[in-house]
């Protein structure tokens, strides 16, 4: 897969890309990121790629062409058209099941805007999804594209060492991730759960899986609505709500593990 950002700070988002786990799935070949600067193809010596808005307002406007001219020049050198990201917080809120399907796409354009915005004509011309990163506002859309190409890798065979990594995470599954210990095992009094030293690998599977159910219904009850449960599992989830309903009235909370 490949993804190119159009951005007028490239150097920011190479620096990001270029570490970790996407830096080394990058010199390893697994994905193909490509930054590119937009006032490359501004039309003066200034490289001017903002100007007032018509109508009047606050801040400028990023023009239209210096942005067209980039992403032609990207579309040429692929010979396709990708399908085109603008990161605005006017788009819909990124999600994990939109990550994964971003991530079967051979390739991704994102168009990283600032000041005020970019011109509403290359979005009707040339931007096929809007994407926002949460409800609040950003200096510039090189942050949210970086959030959005470090998801959309993750999700590619041959960036994470195993794809157990990411199919375990939070929101994969729409469940959230159970809670996770390492040495020493007794840390200032507090002991690691028994069963994750017991080395019984079925028990420590069925405990990851009941914590993740236990959290995701403590803290994002919502994200149960689409998540893929079994018949004991959702007996599990209507006992642990009872349980937790007779703990908030003041009663002694039973051990449901």
């Amino acid at each position: 897969m490949r993804i190119d950002l159009l951005a007028l700070f490239p150097e920011m988002c190479e620096a990001v890309l270029s570490e970790s786990i996407i830096g080394r799935a990058r010199r390893k070949g697994a994905v193909q990121v490509c930054c590119h600067q937009i006032r490359d193809y501004a039309f003066d010596k200034h490289q001017r790629v903002d100007d007032s808005p018509f109508g009047g307002g606050m801040g400028m406007l990023m023009m239209a062409e210096p942005i067209a001219l980039c992403m032609d020049a990207v579309v040429r050198q692929l010979g396709y058209k990708p399908h085109t990201i603008y990161l605005s917080p006017q788009g819909k809120t990124l999600t994990q099941k939109r990550v994964k399907e971003l991530s079967t796409m051979d390739g991704l354009i994102l168009l990283c805007g600032h000041y005020e915005g970019v011109d509403e004509r290359v979005l009707t011309d040339y931007v096929d999804e809007e994407i926002s990163v949460g409800d609040y506002v950003v200096t510039g859309g090189e942050l949210p594209a970086l959030i959005l190409t470090d998801a959309v890798c993750r999700m590619i065979p041959g960036v994470l060492s195993d794809d157990e990594c990411f199919q375990l995470e939070s929101h994969y599954n729409s469940l959230l991730e159970y809670p996770q210990y390492t040495r020493p095992s007794v840390w200032r009094g507090q002991p690691v759960p028994e069963v994750l030293l017991s080395g019984d690998h079925e028990k420590v599977r069925r405990w990851h899986r009941r914590q993740a159910l236990l959290c995701t219904l403590r803290k994002r009850p919502e994200l149960l609505a689409s998540a893929n449960l079994s018949p004991d599992e959702r007996t599990f989830l209507r006992n642990l709500k009872e349980a937790e309903t007779v703990a908030g009235e003041g009663s002694v909370k039973p051990n449901i593990f």
